[in-house]
């Protein structure tokens, strides 16, 4: 009785990982019979490009990797995802007399001819903060005994 109980789950658990695979397949099927000139996609091996042609007797795509560059020929199967460009928005003049006062109000720290020097990593960050500190000490030791 325990072995055929054993059967059934085992049974039961490969049906459900086989549906989800032909479900995936069934969807990257569809994917790839949707193609069409003009979208931008991803081979499996990484390679974007603009599909151009879609031979049906082959079973062919031929991809444009850049505009009016060389077209390579790709099986249809070795289109991965179809990639979407990012939408630019765009960009808001801003006068750099205004950036340049909100960051000397925030207390960052400008070169002298008004670029922000910004570290590559947090390292110089904690010794600033370690000298600004000691600072501090010092000017409050010197306070207390001038008093």
């Amino acid at each position: 009785m325990e072995l055929i109980i054993l059967f059934v789950v085992l049974a039961g658990l490969m049906f459900f990982m086989s549906s989800r695979t032909r479900k995936q397949q069934k969807q990257q099927a569809e994917f790839r019979s949707q193609l069409a000139p003009g979208q931008e996609v991803m081979t499996g091996s990484g390679l974007f490009g603009t599909v151009v042609e879609i031979d049906e007797t082959t079973d062919t795509v031929t991809i444009e990797t850049v505009p009016g560059g060389a077209q390579t020929r790709w099986l249809r199967a070795a289109i991965a995802k179809r990639v979407d460009t990012p939408v630019e928005e765009p960009a808001e003049a801003t006068d750099e007399t205004d950036v340049t006062t909100e960051s000397s109000a925030t207390g960052t720290i400008t070169s002298g001819d008004g670029h922000i020097d910004v570290p590559d990593d947090l390292s110089s960050l904690d010794t600033a903060q370690r000298e600004y500190r000691e600072q501090q000490r010092r000017d409050e030791g010197e306070a207390g005994t001038t008093k």
